[in-house]
């Protein structure tokens, strides 16, 4: 969501606040003791008696990132509203405790994202912010695609005037996704043959889809385009193929493990895999043949593939990362070496969206090699 992605070192011990998982899976939340005295630290605004931070400094003081005097105001303040959610400037204690709760509900990155985009804090999302902030984009500066198309005005309304509230937001986003992709084929399909070249797939995965690869993935686009025979263009079908089957590996592990018999070790056959597709799913021949080609280019296993080399090509997923992890971290220092949850958001933000924000010589700073989830802004 944000250019200038770099790894950088940071020079503090971050003082964390643990949230420690439940016996249900889910993660509870910090003591109200614990917030309090993190929040404090950074509250330099009172006003009647009540402390606030000030929403800017939160991303650049508490987080610590967006800190060099280049970094672009917009940036600053489109993202201090994911926390200040009533956009006045300045985050509560109130604010800051219901984020942090936020963090560790099921569908984290879906709210941050639709407090990213409800810019002026109604609860609501017009067809006005959506295209404020989607502009701003690293994906939509190079490739502008169509914001006045039919699929928007089937979310917003023939006169895009429909506000649309959380569900269907987090439904809207996800078929924006898809809408997406299709209409950025048809920009570099210029001759209208159905096909693009192997270079303009991988631009377009980079750009669009990067939520959904891993670094095994994304180092393999260009061998991978066209599949196994080895024509370096690729097709409508194909290009939609390779993206469904990236958003369904969590399904495609529960088909292999049919096959197997719930054996992780065996060797499981393209017979044996398209066989069990058709007793448990509606994954395609296609699908399946992306998939035994880059089971192959990653781990030169032609024709057979096991459970691991699945979970090389699973894309991560922000609440099983975060579960892995086992605590929620909140982060009291100025330039903390590890900045938590909040900065693991946001890196999911990043990719489950469209590209980065623009706006700025230095627009954000956190490490690429961050959990991965969901969005691409």
């Amino acid at each position: 969501m944000f250019t200038g992605m770099r790894n950088s070192t940071w020079g503090f011990r971050p003082k964390i606040a643990h949230c420690q998982e439940s016996h249900n899976g889910y993660l509870k939340r910090a003591t109200t003791e614990q917030l309090l005295e993190v929040f404090n630290k950074y509250a330099t605004v009172e006003k009647q008696g009540e402390k606030y931070i000030n929403s800017v400094d939160f991303i650049k003081n508490y987080i610590g990132i967006l800190n060099e005097p280049s970094s672009d105001l917009d940036s600053l303040r489109l993202l201090s509203g994911i926390v200040d959610t009533n956009k006045d400037g300045l985050i509560s204690f109130a604010e800051f405790q219901a984020f942090e709760s936020l963090l560790s509900e099921p569908d984290a990155l879906y709210k941050v994202a639709f407090h990213l985009f409800d810019i002026n804090g109604n609860g609501e999302i017009s067809y006005d912010e959506f295209v404020s902030v989607i502009k701003k984009t690293e994906l939509y500066l190079k490739i502008p695609f169509n914001l006045d198309s039919q699929f928007m005005k089937l979310y917003f309304g023939e006169k895009k005037n429909r506000l649309i509230n959380y569900s269907e937001f987090a439904q809207f986003l996800h078929d924006f996704h898809e809408e997406c992709g299709t209409e950025i084929f048809r920009i570099f399909d210029k001759s209208g043959s159905g096909f693009i070249s192997a270079n303009d797939f991988q631009e377009i995965m980079l750009l669009s889809k990067s939520h959904l690869l891993t670094s095994g993935v994304r180092d393999n686009l260009l061998p991978a385009a066209g599949g196994s025979q080895g024509v370096h263009r690729v097709s409508f079908p194909y290009f939609m193929a390779f993206i469904s089957l990236l958003n369904n590996m969590e399904l495609v592990k529960r088909i292999y493990l049919n096959a197997s018999n719930e054996n992780r070790n065996r060797e499981v056959t393209k017979d044996e895999f398209l066989y069990s597709t058709q007793v448990m799913s509606q994954i395609t021949p296609l699908e399946v043949d992306i998939l035994f080609t880059l089971c192959h280019l990653l781990h030169q296993r032609a024709g057979k593939i096991i459970y691991n080399d699945l979970q090389s090509i699973t894309p991560e997923q922000y609440y099983k990362e975060i579960h892995n992890r086992r605590i929620a971290e909140i982060h009291a220092v100025s330039s903390p070496s590890d900045r938590g949850v909040f900065i693991q958001v946001l890196e999911s933000l990043y990719r489950f969206t469209l590209g980065s924000i623009s706006g700025g010589n230095v627009i954000l700073h956190y490490s690429s090699n961050m959990m991965a989830a969901c969005l691409a802004l």
